[in-house]
């Protein structure tokens, strides 16, 4: 059997890997916070039919060896970091974060979960709280009678009561930092989560320690380049038709070799 169509089909298996990527990307291009994905291949293993420096006669040596490879495989998908395009909404509950840094939140089962997503809403005990009802850890409670909510760069939270001339300070929004943001897990819901190549989470203030600062009324959107995309699914779709043509070219010299007499 040629070795090319293996080597053909494992081409065509890393296109659709790179396509489910793409259309995750543009299917994601309005979610709030998103971070686009990457496909990464790897060639796989080679088979070495001669080695690089095997004599060819008693005084010369072959220069570059002969090895034949035998296809691509999808190695890991990469979570891409870079700032998405950060828009006005002159909703006060809505926060952006201007560089690194994920907000916390608790999850129903207790376990804390991260996200750029900064749709906050209050819940029925006035808590500042996801779109899915999880509240911001640490909790930020807002009083019934709060005529207006500050919430400023640096994370601290304020409240202008009625009857009271001055602001009342309600908290401070934590945000946490990771050494390899790259190593965290989505699980949906814009929540990331973290794992044994994320390193634990490294919570403090906005603005310290190399965390981005918040922008009150603001969202920051997809950094999902359309014309990117659509330039990857067209590379992606025309390295499959070559792949399949490889597949057709092989299979008519298989047809031609089974009819010889």
């Amino acid at each position: 059997m040629f070795r090319s169509l293996h080597t053909a089909a494992t081409g065509m298996a890393a296109q659709e890997a790179q396509l489910d990527a793409v259309s995750n990307n543009l299917a994601n291009a309005n979610t709030v916070g998103y971070k686009k994905s990457r496909a990464d291949f790897q060639d796989l293993y080679y088979q070495t039919l001669r080695g690089a420096g095997t004599p060819t006669s008693g005084t010369t040596q072959s220069p570059t060896g002969l090895q034949v490879g035998s296809g691509v495989r999808l190695a890991s998908t990469t979570r891409l970091y870079g700032q998405g395009s950060v828009r006005p909404t002159n909703n006060p509950l809505d926060l952006a974060i201007e560089g690194n840094g994920f907000f916390v939140v608790q999850q129903p089962d207790g376990q804390p979960a991260y996200t750029r997503a900064g749709t906050f809403k209050q819940d029925n005990q006035g808590r500042l709280v996801t779109g899915d009802g999880m509240p911001l850890e640490p909790p930020i409670t807002i009083p019934p009678d709060a005529t207006g909510v500050t919430i400023g760069a640096d994370g601290i939270v304020s409240a202008t009561q009625k009857g009271q001339a001055a602001p009342t300070q309600l908290g401070t929004i934590q945000l946490a930092h990771f050494v390899n943001p790259a190593g965290l897990a989505a699980v949906g819901h814009n929540l990331l989560v973290p794992t044994a190549a994320s390193g634990e989470a490294q919570i403090g203030a906005p603005g310290a320690d190399g965390r981005g600062s918040l922008l009150q009324g603001s969202l920051e959107h997809a950094n999902v380049e359309m014309v990117e995309e659509m330039i990857q699914l067209i590379g992606a779709q025309r390295a499959y038709e070559i792949n399949t043509k490889v597949v057709t070219a092989a299979d008519e010299m298989l047809r031609s070799a089974t009819q010889l007499r």
